[in-house]
């Protein structure tokens, strides 16, 4: 991620995320962006050139891949610890790398953080989880349209 956030930063977008999906076949590299007022095509595309780019000069990645920019759209997912706080108050499903006290997937309220030790504040069915950010694989906002 550190590869792409001076570029996609310098084209004026912030760099949320990414995801990094191995095949034998065609792995897909999924990056994603975002700005004040959304995203648009034309936004993924001009950031797909210059990641492009970067992705042919350092070859980082070993066989073939599909790079993919998106925006984050209504179901985001998270990835940075910030999120679960800017996020407070909102539904989400959380999975974890595994178990945790018992549990690996959460259907919750986030809560927020608890920045000294780096655990995301959960709520499910009125029973309240604190996990360690880094043991969460996967998180998204369930968004009700």
């Amino acid at each position: 991620m550190a590869m792409f956030e001076p570029v996609v930063s310098g084209l004026g977008y912030e760099l949320a995320g990414l995801e990094y999906r191995p095949n034998p076949n065609y792995g897909l590299l999924r990056i994603y962006i975002d700005k004040e007022g959304g995203i648009t095509v034309d936004d993924c595309a001009i950031v797909s050139r210059q990641i492009s780019g970067i992705l042919d000069v350092e070859d980082p990645i070993p066989g073939h891949y599909n790079l993919e920019v998106s925006s984050l759209g209504i179901n985001r997912p998270l990835f940075k610890l910030a999120d679960y706080q800017k996020f407070a108050g909102n539904e989400a499903k959380i999975q974890l790398d595994r178990l945790y006290e018992g549990r690996r997937k959460f259907h919750c309220v986030i809560l927020g953080i608890d920045e000294g030790s780096n655990m995301v504040k959960l709520e499910e069915k009125d029973e309240k989880f604190e996990v360690p950010f880094e043991r969460i694989s996967k998180a998204r906002l369930i968004q009700e349209v």
